[in-house]
């Protein structure tokens, strides 16, 4: 999506130079804290390299909600669009390298390039079909089956991902988690 918003940009020789300098590149270490559970969401972020993951506390315990990969949008939407505190923190898992934009630069964006809107559009929806799916999966399937469902749909997820952040997104613990992948 970034590529795609940058090269529409950049098509529009008028707005490319007052756009170019709102998007801001840079390479961050693992376990960079990008968003703080409590603090408002004022940047989007395009991962170009690495992972990033989004969590809440729960009683001391980091329970991951998402991952997001290269080519993925990230921020904590609810907060972002709303303007409230966040109730999840943003980080990222490996070296990463990710393009932000501010809150206020990307409605500029969008009210510059209506057609842009639709691309944000489908990514909110896929947003709101992958929080729907992991809502229903921790209901109706057992551990065992939201295991085998990550394997086969995500498996970047288990390339790339520490055992303990899988079973935190799994909804057990990691020796389950253990337990699970030494039965297969």
């Amino acid at each position: 999506m970034i590529n795609h918003l940058i090269e529409k940009i950049k098509e529009d020789k008028a707005n490319w130079e007052r756009f170019q300098k709102i998007f801001n590149e840079k390479e961050i270490p693992s376990k960079t804290i990008l968003l703080q559970e409590g603090d408002v969401a004022k940047h989007l972020h395009f991962v170009k390299k690495g992972c990033l993951r989004m969590w809440f506390n729960k009683d001391g315990k980091d329970i991951t909600t998402q991952f997001f990969f290269e080519g993925q949008v990230v921020a904590s939407i609810e907060s972002f669009m709303t303007k409230q505190p966040s109730i999840f923190t943003l980080e990222s898992i490996e070296p990463s390298a990710i393009v932000s934009i501010s809150s206020e630069d990307f409605e500029q964006v969008l009210e510059t390039y209506s057609e842009l809107k639709e691309g944000f559009q489908q990514m909110l929806f896929q947003r709101f079909r992958n929080y729907s799916q992991l809502f229903l999966s921790r209901i109706k399937d057992t551990p065992k089956e939201r295991y085998e469902n990550l394997v086969k749909n995500h498996p970047e997820i288990i390339q790339r991902i520490p055992q303990h952040y899988i079973a935190s997104y799994l909804g057990i613990t990691p020796i389950s988690l253990s337990r699970i992948r030494n039965r297969k």
